[in-house]
């Protein structure tokens, strides 16, 4: 069983016929795009409003594929009934599925027919899992439309449909961040997520009734990637990471005991490098705590002072923390301290903290980056306060274009696939219809157009004195391109000290996922321009 695209769209036509062509037939010259929804395309993905995706049986036998749903609908995630006589998948299939990002989750029979919903379109659905007997859906759902920064909670409901119940309303954490179904136990009574917990990310047993709290069973400062259970429901074995060991593979009890490491792939490799580990410390700043966390440069010698790199995270809601990420260790192996911290908005601090940025991008959460960085320069003596640097991508980006449009206390900037504008970002964007709407507090351009002038670091540009770096990919279409373009040209008109580094070929996931040329290419633009403005360890 897959979820794949519809041989039958246009767009597979007319690629067929082309290819048809190219082999002595009849070649389609291809229409003109005709687009009647504002989802039409996806960053990663290109153009999808003539490609949704559907479901698919596969025989073992080799027979063709079985088509199961049709239409102009995006199906996801199918998952088989224990009794293999249907299929459960995730659908936004409402009429009103173009202005909200809710789903549901749909049953189908194994054979075809028409589908049945389980669900009442409350807000996005995603993973369902069955439990052994066949007779409920577990689910992860993010409750109301377009409720960006709440938490993502587990529910189950009858697996013929009716009243679904939240089994994590105790949890107040989002249990989304590794995209992995809930995993039952083999007698159906606990349920296992993973969750974001103040930079950390482990598994959780929730009891399927009785109303118990949450009970955590995979902690510890590390990050997981993926997990899994034995057939049994005895094991468990998931896949994390540390700040300064990367992913490995580790099995314990089902509640969490008797712990061990099963791999060591990255043993040759970390036994050749010197990895800098974060040091976390805490401050509380207009009614909220706030986590952050220093690294020292690979080489560091007590008695010199080193520049320093205030990294923001994108997202607003995500967060950083104790997994392993290559970017600060590139930064601390060439000599820079790094800073970095997790504002309001961040997840893992409860939802409150995580909306707390709705309404308010440039606002609390530019405070709480700029308090991050005065405590961390009050207690660690090495961290020259002249030489600093500032770099963000996505939302990271924008705050890091809106922070230079603020102070000039940074030497150097990079700004990276930010949003710059946030009223052409509204008509430009993927996302930014809905996504950029319900941020900046729910107003429509047309309805209060001085709300996205005042919340756009554009509008700052001519405040922005800070040597800056621009970085962006071509293909980008969650933050598109003309983000980048737009500050370019203002700061060159300002005859201001700007570069623009422009990627073709690449998406907003460029210094993540792209070709690895390119993001070498991408450190080594970022260490050059850094290097240029900051220097070296002073004794």
């Amino acid at each position: 069983m897959v979820a794949r695209r519809d041989p039958a769209c246009p767009r597979v036509r007319r690629r067929r016929r082309a290819r048809a062509g190219e082999r002595g037939g009849e070649a389609e010259v291809p229409s003109r795009a005709r687009i009647t929804s504002v989802k039409y395309r996806f960053n990663g993905e290109g153009f999808i409003y003539d490609r949704r995706p559907h479901v698919f049986v596969i025989s073992t036998d080799g027979a063709a594929a079985v088509q199961l749903t049709d239409g102009d609908f995006a199906d996801a995630d199918p998952t088989w009934a224990p009794d293999s006589q249907s299929i459960v998948f995730a659908s936004a299939r409402h009429a009103e599925r173009d202005d909200d990002d809710a789903s549901d989750l749909w049953r189908v029979p194994a054979k075809g027919g028409p589908p049945q919903r389980l669900t009442a379109t409350t807000g996005p659905v995603a993973l369902p899992s069955f439990s052994p007997d066949g007779r409920s859906v577990a689910y992860l759902a993010r409750p109301g439309r377009n409720g960006y920064g709440r938490n993502i909670r587990l529910f189950v409901v009858p697996a013929d449909g009716g009243d679904a119940a939240c089994l994590t309303s105790l949890l107040d954490r989002s249990c989304g961040a590794l995209h992995v179904r809930p995993l039952w136990s083999p007698d159906g009574r606990s349920i296992v997520v993973a969750a974001e917990d103040r930079g950390d990310s482990g598994l959780w047993r929730v009891a399927t009734s009785g109303g118990e709290a949450p009970a955590r069973i995979v902690g510890g400062e590390r990050a997981l990637n993926g997990f899994s259970a034995s057939a049994d429901g005895n094991l468990t074995t998931f896949a994390a990471s540390s700040p300064v060991a990367p992913a490995e593979i580790f099995v314990c009890r089902a509640d969490g005991g008797d712990e061990h490491q099963l791999t060591r792939l990255n043993r040759a490799w970390t036994e050749t490098v010197t990895l800098s580990a974060p040091e976390r410390f805490r401050f509380t700043r207009a009614g909220f705590e706030v986590d952050a966390w220093v690294m020292r440069p690979a080489d560091f010698v007590a008695g010199q002072r080193y520049p320093a790199l205030l990294s923001i995270h994108g997202g607003p809601h995500a967060q950083y923390g104790h997994n392993f990420f290559d970017e600060f260790q590139v930064y601390a192996g060439a000599g820079y301290a790094v800073i970095y911290a997790n504002p309001r908005g961040s997840q893992g601090y409860g939802e409150a903290f995580a909306q707390a940025v709705v309404g308010d991008w440039g606002g609390g959460d530019y405070a709480d980056i700029m308090a991050a960085l005065e405590e961390a320069l009050r207690r660690h003596a090495f961290i020259d306060p002249e030489r600093l640097g500032v770099l963000g991508g996505s939302y990271g980006g924008f705050l890091t274009s809106w922070t230079v449009g603020r102070t000039d206390r940074f030497k150097a900037a990079c700004s990276e696939r930010a949003v710059n504008c946030q009223y052409t970002m509204f008509g430009t964007s993927d996302i930014g219809h809905s996504f950029n709407v319900v941020e900046l507090g729910g107003p429509l351009p047309w309805e209060d157009m001085a709300r996205y002038i005042e919340r756009s670091p554009l509008t700052y540009a001519k405040n922005i004195v800070t040597p800056l770096l621009i970085i962006h990919s071509e293909d980008d279409l969650r933050c598109p391109i003309e983000q980048a373009e737009q500050l370019f040209v203002a700061l060159k008109k300002l005859r201001r000290e700007v570069r623009f580094v422009r990627f073709p070929g690449e998406n907003h996931e460029m210094s993540r996922s792209g070709k690895p040329r390119h993001r070498l290419e991408r450190f080594r633009h970022i260490l050059e321009w850094f290097a240029g403005h900051l220097g070296r360890a002073q004794s």
